[in-house]
């Protein structure tokens, strides 16, 4: 033990504290700018078991700031390569390797064997997809990001007091227009900051493991690199936030979070001919929201008539949903309501209405 001597000694620490990092199983999802710092930390801590999930390889543009990586790695597999230099830092530790990309598919099965998740991506989808596979899970998140000088970190669906915390969709209801945050690529970034925020991750990772200190729960931390101020912000839950997260596993592996990400922003109508063209898939719900009263009647196509007023009260049972009325109006504030209401299912209106077909 005398490897971790130093962080033994600290009061409130001590055996115990670290025999709890001992047992500790943590899943870093993405071995990029953050990931890399939170890896190298975590492993030097002592973690019990590490899972690494990252379907991308190594190339030279990462060299600045991805500091598991040198030249001889470029073109490799960033998970293997970061196994082979973190086992060498630590060969007590427990490596598990996902050399794949987090899905919706996959994500309950990476995610289920590990006490708690670091989220190292760097898109939205992936952040909406982890914070809603985690709640579900009932597993803590710990969230990072960076913005060209500018870095957050966060600790979601935790629990205090016996209550679940706040999650991402408390800070982000709604996914930012398409093009209006930038990644590292498009933006640039200095490469000591995400170090600074994935090494501030891994620091809240132990705190949540071993019970020391505050952890940032409820709360989120900005740190300006410029100017080195920082600021502790709180989280309050937003009405109906958690409507939006899929009720179960099998609801997430059908949600399409790349479509609800860059579509939310967008007007979501579709014409006869792309109506066909869904009906051939065989997964689509057609609903008539018009008035019993109101003509022609549709006889072309298996479709409910559910009026809008009544659109409570419907069951829908297929991942994409198409209200028709008279001439698309209707419909289209109806697909716009409920694309609010639940981002699990893909609502659309036909445009033109029954009158288009």
């Amino acid at each position: 033990m005398a490897r971790y001597q130093r962080q033994m000694i600290l009061p409130g620490f001590g055996e115990q504290g670290q025999q709890q990092i001992r047992n500790a199983r943590v899943l870093v999802v993405g071995a990029g700018g953050l990931g890399c710092p939170a890896l190298l930390y975590l492993t030097a801590a002592g973690i019990g078991t590490i899972g690494i999930v990252d379907g991308d390889c190594v190339s030279e543009s990462n060299l600045h700031r991805q500091v598991l990586y040198g030249n001889s790695d470029i073109g490799k597999p960033k998970a293997s390569v970061a196994q082979a230099f973190l086992q060498q830092q630590n060969p007590d530790i427990q490596f598990v390797i996902y050399p794949e990309y987090i899905t919706p598919h996959n994500a309950a099965d990476c995610i289920q064997p590990y006490d708690l998740v670091i989220d190292g991506t760097d898109n939205f989808a992936t952040r909406y997809l982890l914070n809603d596979a985690c709640f579900l899970l009932k597993k803590p998140l710990i969230y990072g990001a960076i913005s060209q000088f500018e870095g957050q970190v966060a600790v979601f669906n935790g629990i205090e007091n016996g209550i679940a915390t706040a999650n991402y969709r408390d800070l982000f209801p709604v996914p930012p227009a398409a093009g209006s945050v930038l990644n590292c690529a498009e933006a640039g970034v200095i490469g000591v900051l995400p170090g600074i925020i994935g090494t501030l991750q891994a620091t809240e990772a132990i705190k949540m493991i071993t019970g020391i200190g505050q952890p940032l729960i409820n709360q989120i931390y900005t740190y300006n690199l410029l100017n080195n101020r920082s600021l502790i912000l709180k989280i309050s839950p937003v009405p109906n936030a958690h409507q939006q997260i899929p009720t179960s596993l099998e609801q997430l592996k059908n949600t399409n979070y790349e479509w609800f990400c860059n579509a939310t922003h967008r007007v979501l109508e579709i014409d006869a001919s792309q109506l066909h063209q869904l009906i051939q898939t065989g997964n689509v719900q057609i609903i008539d929201i018009r008035q019993a009263h109101e003509m022609p009647k549709i006889t072309q196509l298996e479709h409910q008539a559910i009026p809008l007023a009544h659109l409570n009260d419907a069951l829908f049972t297929a991942n994409t949903v198409v209200f028709i009325c008279q001439t698309g109006k209707r419909s289209l504030h109806a697909a716009l309501q409920w694309q609010e209401k639940s981002h699990a299912i893909q609502f659309l209106s036909l445009n033109g209405g029954v009158l288009g077909l």
